[in-house]
């Protein structure tokens, strides 16, 4: 199976699991680009489940969509566990869905440093009715590698999410 198929596979799953439990979901991503939004969109269909999806690169970006304090960023900066679960908070209370997820994190090949490498990319999500949960990871690879594995993370937390959904909706 090639990743982009497997991406396809993962995101159907995301997307069939979410429409069971008559749900729908919310992105913030920055440095994924949107790629989240795009895998689940390339699935014809997805607009009963894909409420909105928010890119937010840049950190002015992330305090106008998101409401994200900018203190927040600066204190913690911009990849970073709170920032993470601010971005999928805000996504959330932005939208109509019922799960949120972010990703915020270093894509490099620059950017890094010894206490945050190239690859360390923070996810939070928010579930209706749950406490907001974090995850952080650190990939291998360039670029591309780290975009494409923060993706697959991402797709497999909103799985989970999924899952955890209650059915009563």
């Amino acid at each position: 199976m090639t990743e982009t198929t497997d991406l396809t596979a993962l995101a159907t799953r995301v997307l069939e699991t979410l429409r069971a439990k008559g749900a729908m979901v919310a992105t913030a991503e920055s440095c994924t680009g949107g790629m989240v939004a795009v895998a689940l969109t390339d699935i014809a269909g997805s607009s009963d489940v894909v409420e909105r999806g928010f890119v937010t690169y840049s950190n002015d970006a992330k305090a106008e969509l998101l409401s994200l304090p900018m203190p927040l960023i600066e204190t913690h900066g911009a990849v970073s566990k709170p920032v993470a679960l601010a971005m999928a908070e805000g996504a959330f209370g932005a939208s109509h869905a019922q799960i949120a997820v972010s990703v915020t994190g270093i894509a490099g090949p620059g950017g890094g440093s010894a206490e945050k490498p190239v690859g360390t990319v923070h996810f939070g999500v928010v579930i209706a009715g749950h406490t907001p949960t974090h995850s952080h990871q650190v990939f291998a690879g360039d670029r591309a590698a780290v975009r494409l594995e923060a993706t697959r993370h991402a797709l497999n937390l909103l799985l989970d999410a999924a899952a955890a959904l209650s059915d009563e909706r």
